[in-house]
């Protein structure tokens, strides 16, 4: 089968997906992309496009978002034309992330070509992280600037032959007018190379010694330190976490920029404004903030953690959540209608009020005393995301089933 992906971060959601295809040798792929240092998948022909227009700084508010995502769109699509034009290849579906526009003008070139779009994030003033925070007062604007961003999926669910969200809580931020054309599944997790690791070892620059299992290892993870994915709530649960647990070490994974949500007025960013409001009261000798790792070392920080933190707003579940469930973490995680969907408390994890550090601290420092009376809540949430979010056994079958609805029998894709 010929299959071109279109995303603006390559591989974005597809990093599984692609790299499976790509490995069977029996398909001609194709990644439309903006990322300039992309990475490289044997098999996959990578092709960067530009936006064909940027909107000025002052573009009006409103529209702003629409004005970009048409400029990605006519960037893309006039890729893909000159590569049918001068490589002679098109495809038989097109793949692609709807958010950013890139999908839009597909069908214009290719009415006959099937299109699987990724329907992530639906915006609204309720039920997100926007206005979840009392502490972070909207505008009498904000709904509609967030309704105008719809635009963008409001105009390619008509686009699209078949649309997926990775999970129902994504799924059911869509109208449900939307619904008759989503399908619900993950990206996928490789549960079969990630797995606990009893006799895992981590070097930290500072300390003379390995940390092992044996050590008292409280971990949190975010791509970046910030209010969206509960860093905030996080550092205000450290000093009594510290103070009652005094040999505990606390290992911190993630940069120091925004992806979500407003950035903190602080010069030097919210990892710096919560250090200074709590700095006093941390022993920082015991607090290693790592930055950005690279993933086997990321995988080393979770499997070595005895408890491991996962506190978000109402939003899109972190891959980083669901593979620390799937190495078999004890995990205290915010009590939010997404992380329900894959923790059930007392089961397959902890939650907590997400505005209660105090608790937080609480069940920490429980976690930490009573290894034992908890030591089961990590493979059984092993057990859930191998039945529920595994790549090879449940992910991609799903995912293959819905490419092959859409194309002739011939051009179907086979499982092993």
């Amino acid at each position: 089968m010929k299959i071109m992906f279109v995303h603006q971060n390559m591989p974005g959601q597809y990093r599984e997906l692609v790299q499976w295809l790509a490995a069977t040798g029996d398909h001609e792929i194709y990644f439309l992309t903006q990322r300039k240092a992309a990475p490289s998948f044997k098999g996959v022909q990578t092709r960067v496009y530009e936006p064909h227009h940027k909107p000025a700084d002052n573009a009006y508010g409103l529209s702003k978002n629409w004005e970009e995502s048409t400029g990605n769109a006519l960037g893309a699509v006039r890729a893909a034309r000159q590569i049918e034009k001068t490589e002679r290849f098109k495809p038989d579906i097109v793949i692609g992330h709807v958010g950013w526009g890139e999908l839009t003008f597909f069908k214009e070139i290719w009415k006959d070509v099937p299109i699987i779009g990724l329907f992530e994030y639906y915006y609204s003033a309720t039920g997100g992280p926007v206005g979840f925070d009392p502490a972070e007062p909207v505008s009498e604007n904000t709904p509609f600037l967030l309704h105008a961003r719809n635009a963008v999926p409001l105009a390619n669910i008509e686009t699209v032959d078949m649309g997926l969200s990775p999970t129902f809580w994504q799924r059911d931020r869509f109208p449900q007018s939307f619904h008759r054309k989503l399908y619900v599944c993950h990206d996928g997790i490789r549960t079969d190379q990630l797995r606990p690791n009893p006799l895992v070892r981590l070097k930290l620059g500072r300390l003379k010694h390995d940390l092992t299992r044996s050590n008292e290892i409280v971990t949190f993870v975010s791509r970046n330190l910030e209010r969206t994915r509960g860093f905030h709530i996080f550092m205000r649960a450290l000093p009594r976490i510290l103070k009652e647990r005094p040999d505990a070490r606390v290992l911190i994974v993630g940069g120091n920029d925004t992806s979500y949500g407003g950035k903190s007025k602080h010069p030097g960013g919210l990892r710096a404004e919560m250090e200074a409001e709590v700095g006093k009261d941390v022993d920082w000798t015991r607090v290693h903030f790592l930055g950005k790792l690279p993933y086997d070392d990321y995988q080393k920080v979770i499997q070595i953690s005895r408890c491991h933190l996962y506190l978000t707003m109402p939003f899109v579940l972190s891959w980083s959540f669901l593979e620390a469930m799937a190495m078999e973490a004890t995990i205290v995680a915010s009590d939010v209608a997404p992380v329900r969907e894959a923790i059930t408390h007392g089961k397959t994890g902890l939650l907590v009020d997400f505005f209660n550090p105090d608790a937080f601290a609480g069940q920490v420092i429980d976690v930490l005393q009573n290894p034992d009376k908890y030591q089961r809540l990590g493979p059984e949430a092993r057990k859930h995301v191998v039945r529920n979010y595994d790549f090879l056994t449940k992910c991609l079958p799903e995912h293959i089933a819905q490419i092959n609805a859409l194309v002739p029998v011939d051009k179907q894709i086979s499982l092993p």
